[in-house]
């Protein structure tokens, strides 16, 4: 098979002739449906996962709706307790975790490393077919009467009898996890054996390195929610004494195996955030990021400590002193490599030339906001303050902050950044910016009012609160309203785009890696001939030559 190397049109006239695509070669609802074209799965993914945002969105809109008023005068305190179950369910199971990686991650690992496609395609599309059907059954158990143990599935609410549709929406987790580990293991594969000829592991993009260090948590950690679960089914259907004192069980085996995987969970919706963070922050200060190295194997850190700090959860449980004191120390130590992230973007931005577009906006958004959210979390690796903000607002502020704030900020800083490349379109740049501008405000109205409710003492997962606590939830529901129309932009203009936006060209950002040296959107088959790497990631004086080769020929 031939090679080639690949380089960079600065010229974009050339794009303006319509050009075969993943999209156009093949017509009709069929094909996209038995595709094995990690691309159009990707923008299958895109779809979905959308849908699923905002039905979780829905959600928290009649939460904060709720809290408005002191009283439960909304709804009933039950009906309360399922919508926030489902709100939380459907925002990490079905959004947070397939997020980035699914979509994005789908649509350009290959490309990055110079392949033609993942390594098991039909794997590939079968994951998505096992998110959709888990999706479908969650939806399900939602309309049939919802779940009402909290997105945790906490024990012993979980194990008895009078909570409703737990089975069903365990089901669903459990086939979403699935979905998840197909996803992982196939990122592993295609990374260890299809980067092309001169792309070694140092000169894979940060992208790549973050969604491996996720894979690897999914394909790890995922396992042991599933058997948590089914442990779960089987103590309500069997009546088999697991978890429920009543019956000989442990309720802190329960959290002990559901932390296990629900903490690393949180850096495998956060890692491949970072890596989104990495490109567009190299891409907009026009350096190599600083530290590569560092920022590689940082990722792999995290991957590495998320395993051993999920008991910090547990400070109220009931475990040792000792214990305590372990998993806090490592609960501090896991900010080291996240900090480093941070230091060095910071590094990279120094002293390069920055430009303010879109994505560059959430990047700024998500930085920002992720620190916060990290900082806070080092108040809750001290056992003294975790014992007086645990099962307060505090948690909640803090989690949104890290997930929303940060993991969301990223995953809208991927989807603009990489929009051009995937429809070849623009959207509109001004609007845009105004999006991030109003979902950063928004986000820190509605937010940032909650660490001060929980720092006073108001506990989450209540309809009702004390009179004194109104105002500030008043700013929070205030907040959340112009959170949802920054959300809402997006969606309106990115859909406008795809029709009426301006053609993008093959290289808008006059970025390094190799997505940006092909047409947009690219071909089926990604390359017209297998690619050369022969420069290190984020190269711009590379670039800079092959622009000045363009153009002398």
């Amino acid at each position: 098979m031939s090679t080639a190397t690949i380089v960079s049109l600065p010229d974009q006239s050339t794009a303006r002739i319509p050009r075969m695509n993943f999209m156009s070669k093949e017509k009709g609802l069929l094909s996209w449906l038995l595709t094995g074209d990690h691309k159009r799965i990707a923008m299958l993914y895109l779809v979905s996962i959308t849908f699923f945002f905002f039905i979780g969105g829905a959600m928290a809109g009649l939460i904060r709706l709720e809290l408005l008023t002191p009283q439960s005068d909304l709804m009933a305190t039950d009906t309360y307790n399922k919508v926030f179950s489902m709100h939380g369910i459907v925002m990490i199971f079905f959004f947070l975790v397939p997020s980035v990686p699914a979509t994005i991650g789908n649509f350009l690992i290959p490309i990055m490393i110079g392949a033609k496609d993942l390594a098991l395609p039909k794997i590939n599309l079968l994951s998505w077919y096992l998110y959709m059907a888990a999706g479908m059954l969650g939806l399900y158990a939602m309309a049939t009467g919802g779940v009402d143990t909290g997105w945790t599935f906490t024990t012993p609410l979980s194990t008895h009898y009078l909570n409703t549709n737990v089975i069903t929406t365990g089901l669903a987790i459990f086939i979403a996890g699935f979905s998840s580990i197909f996803t992982g293991l196939n990122f592993i594969v295609t990374i260890h054996k299809m980067r092309c000829p001169g792309m070694t592991w140092f000169r894979l993009p940060l992208f790549v390195w973050s969604n491996y260090a996720a894979s690897i948590l999914m394909v790890l950690g995922t396992p042991v929610l599933a058997i948590t679960l089914v442990l779960v089914v089987l103590e309500r259907t069997a009546g088999i004494g697991v978890f429920d004192p009543a019956k000989g069980g442990d309720p802190l085996l329960f959290q002990h195996l559901f932390w296990f995987y629900s903490h690393p969970a949180v850096y495998i919706m956060i890692l491949p955030g970072m890596g989104v963070i990495s490109e567009t922050v190299s891409t907009f200060s026009r350096k190599r990021v600083f530290g590569y190295t560092a920022v590689a194997f940082s990722s792999v850190a995290i991957a590495v400590f998320g395993f051993f700090v999920w008991a910090h959860h547990m400070f109220i449980m009931g475990i040792s002193n000792y214990s305590m004191l372990v998993f806090s120390l490592l609960t501090m130590l896991v900010a080291v490599p996240s900090a480093i992230k941070i230091f060095n973007w910071a590094f990279t931005l120094y002293k390069g030339s920055i430009t303010f577009e879109t994505p560059m906006l959430y990047s700024f958004g998500f930085m920002g906001l992720f620190t916060i959210g990290g900082l806070t979390g080092v108040f809750l690796a001290s056992s003294g303050t975790d014992i007086h903000l645990t099962e307060t607002y505090f948690i909640v502020a803090h989690f949104h902050f890290v997930m929303v704030g940060g993991m969301l900020m990223a995953f809208l800083a991927g989807v603009h950044f990489w929009w051009p490349k995937m429809t070849g379109r623009m959207y509109p740049e001004k609007i845009s910016q105004l999006a991030a501008l109003v979902t950063f405000i928004g986000f820190n109205f509605t937010f940032f009012p909650q660490f001060i409710l929980g720092t006073l003492g108001m506990p989450r997962r209540y309809a009702t609160y004390p009179p004194e606590f109104q105002v500030l939830n008043v700013f929070s529901t205030a907040g959340a309203t112009i959170l949802g129309v920054g959300y809402l932009l997006p969606i309106l203009y990115l859909t406008w785009s795809l029709k009426y936006g301006e053609i993008a060209g093959d290289n808008p950002w006059q970025a390094t890696g190799l997505e940006w040296q092909i047409q947009s959107p690219p071909l089926t088959e990604n390359f017209p001939a297998i690619p050369i790497m022969d420069h290190e990631a984020y190269d711009y004086e590379w670039l800079e030559g092959q622009k000045e080769k363009v153009a002398s020929v």
